[in-house]
C-alpha cells in the first residue's frame, strides 16, 4: 500500500504530460484526460481493495506452495526411508547370496575331494585285484606247467623204464615198494 501511494506521485512527475503543449490542467489535453483516467483507475482498484485481494492471493498461493513444498519434503524423506530400506534389503540378499555361493563352492570342493578319494580307493581295488588276478593267473599257468612237466617226466621215465628194465629188476622194484609200504604203515 506504502508502495502504491509513493508510485503515484512519481508516475505523474515522469509523465509525458510535462512535455505536452498547452495548459495541462485542461480537457481538451490528453495527457491531462490519461493521468486523471490512470488515477480514477488506481483509486477504483484501491477503493475495491484490489491490492489486498491481489497479496491475499498471493499468500494463499504461497501457502499453497510451501504446503506442496512441505509434502514434497515430506515424501522425499519417506522415499529416502524406503530407499535406505531398500538397500539394507539388497544388501543383505547380496549377502545371503554371497553365503550361499560360499557354502556351495565348499560343498562342491569337499564333494570333488571325496570323489577324487573314491577314484583313488577303486583304483586301487581295481588295481589289488588285477594284481590279484595275475597272481592267480600266474599261479594257473606254473601249475599247468608243473602238471605238464609231471606228465612229461612221468610219460618220459615210463618210456625209459620200459625200455630199460628187465623183469628181475621189476620184481626187485615191487619188493622195495612194498617194504617201503609196510615200514610207513607200521610207523603209524
Amino acid at each position: 500500500m506504502k508502495k502504491l501511494a509513493l508510485a503515484l506521485p512519481l508516475a505523474a512527475a515522469a509523465s509525458p504530460a510535462l512535455a505536452a503543449s498547452g495548459p495541462f490542467f485542461s480537457l481538451f489535453n490528453t495527457n491531462f484526460v490519461v493521468l486523471i483516467s490512470f488515477v480514477a483507475f488506481i483509486a477504483v482498484l484501491v477503493y475495491l481493495r484490489v491490492p489486498g485481494k491481489l497479496m491475499a492471493m498471493l499468500d494463499k498461493r504461497a501457502e499453497g506452495i510451501q504446503s506442496e513444498l512441505d509434502e514434497a519434503r515430506a515424501l522425499r524423506e519417506e522415499a529416502q526411508t524406503i530407499l535406505a530400506s531398500y538397500e539394507r534389503k539388497q544388501k543383505e540378499v547380496q549377502e545371503q547370496a554371497q553365503r550361499i555361493i560360499d557354502t556351495a563352492r565348499t560343498e562342491a570342493e569337499s564333494a570333488a575331494a571325496k570323489a577324487k578319494q573314491d577314484l583313488k580307493v577303486t583304483i586301487e581295488r581295481r588295481l589289488a585285484s588285477a594284481d590279484e588276478q595275475i597272481e592267480q593267473a600266474k599261479a594257473g599257468a606254473v601249475k599247468e606247467v608243473r602238471d605238464r612237466a609231471i606228465t612229461v617226466a612221468v610219460s618220459a621215465a615210463r618210456e625209459v623204464i620200459a625200455h630199460q628194465m628187465t623183469a628181475q629188476a621189476s620184481d626187485t622194484l615191487v619188493d622195495r615198494a612194498i617194504a617201503d609200504v609196510q615200514g610207513k604203515l607200521k610207523l603209524h
